[in-house]
């Protein structure tokens, strides 16, 4: 599985760690940024970026996901969400991930660095990378209804 990992300054360290330890477990990391520790960096378009990516890999029928990373993971979770396509969900623990996974079939996970210790996000992380979508109805049904919205404006009761 590919996964693009993207973050800002305060996520930093996780996601260097993430690179490493998720490459060690066979996955194809793709590091979108950024390169070095700035203070000041605006995460939005290493984000996006990322979340482009995992759309783009996906439509050329590559199995991917994306990571996102933050202090707390919440604007970078917004900025992922802004790409078509994207379902991204902020797992703070093992459920949030498993079922961001099993019942949205969410796409990007985006996780607070430091809202956890560097093992308890990589476990966090590794929960959502191994979860299958449930693939049940209504699932499929509400995320139908959502991505009808997202490219149409279309509301569906």
């Amino acid at each position: 599985m590919r996964v693009h990992i993207a973050t800002d300054h305060a996520g930093l360290e996780l996601s260097d760690h993430l690179v490493k330890h998720l490459s060690a477990k066979g996955y194809d990391m793709v590091n979108h940024g950024p390169g070095s520790y700035d203070p000041e960096d605006d995460y939005p378009a290493f984000c996006i970026n990322a979340a482009k990516a995992v759309i783009a890999d996906q439509r050329n029928g590559i199995d991917a996901l994306g990571i996102v990373l933050g202090g707390s993971g919440n604007g970078e979770q917004i900025a992922a969400n802004k790409v078509e396509g994207i379902r991204a969900a902020l797992a703070w623990n093992l459920d949030t991930a498993k079922l961001a996974r099993q019942h949205n079939n969410a796409n990007v996970v985006a996780v607070g660095g430091r809202q956890h210790s560097v093992e308890e996000a990589a476990e966090i992380i590794e929960a959502f990378l191994a979860e299958p979508f449930s693939e049940a109805e209504r699932h499929e049904r509400r995320i139908g209804k959502i991505a009808t919205y997202e490219t149409t404006g279309e509301v569906i009761d």
